[in-house]
């Protein structure tokens, strides 16, 4: 049975808030450790349960460890970006699936006609864009909660990478993000967040 921490109101524990929230950061230099295919496995079946509009499921995954894939992803990066793509042991290059829809007959079952609502080319788009992103967090977090730092960038070429990754056309690249352990002075200093008051209003 799980309770509520009088102090926060939250179910998560202090040490768990912290390795996903307040302590982690987007790291910019990685240590050569490891980063095994299980640990990539435990990420995709943690946050693959988080929520997607009709159960789309747009996001899409390329993982590169190779010397050959990142020669082929660095030309696409800013410059600031390429030494810490460089450096980290995988980079997931995340992207949505904008032919989603084909799937929904088997992700979405007991609406037999879920395929047909998106016929339109431009608001299936949309639509995979926008929940492939959500997606993007959950797959942040869920770094995070495998005990890696998460590098997320949106410093690239994005027509240059769909070219590279995606040439049939049907995906399109959202985020680059390096996975790893941190490595040597791995930290921005810490930039302020905004307060509660400032950013919600009730109705």
């Amino acid at each position: 049975m799980t309770s509520t921490d009088s102090t926060t109101g939250l179910q998560l524990s202090e040490e768990a808030q912290d390795l996903l929230f307040r302590n982690a950061r987007t790291a910019n230099t990685f240590s050569s450790d490891e980063v095994t295919d299980e640990q990539l496995r435990a990420i995709h079946d943690l946050v693959k349960w988080g929520p997607t509009s009709m159960n789309q499921q747009p996001l899409r995954i390329v993982l590169i460890r190779s010397d050959e894939g990142k020669q082929r992803l660095l030309p696409h990066l800013g410059g600031g970006n390429r030494a810490k793509t460089e450096s980290a042991p995988v980079v997931a290059v995340l992207a949505a699936d904008t032919d989603f829809h084909e799937n929904l007959p088997r992700m979405f079952p007991h609406a037999p006609n879920a395929k047909d609502m998106w016929a339109d080319d431009d608001f299936r788009t949309e639509h995979a864009r926008l929940n492939a992103s959500l997606q993007v967090a959950y797959f942040i977090l869920g770094v995070r909660a495998a005990g890696l730092a998460a590098g997320p960038m949106t410093g690239f070429d994005p027509a240059g990478i769909n070219a590279e990754f995606f040439p049939d056309g049907k995906q399109q690249v959202l985020v680059v993000v390096n996975i790893g352990k941190p490595g040597e002075d791995p930290w921005f200093d810490r930039l302020p967040r905004h307060d509660y008051d400032e950013v919600v209003t009730t109705i």
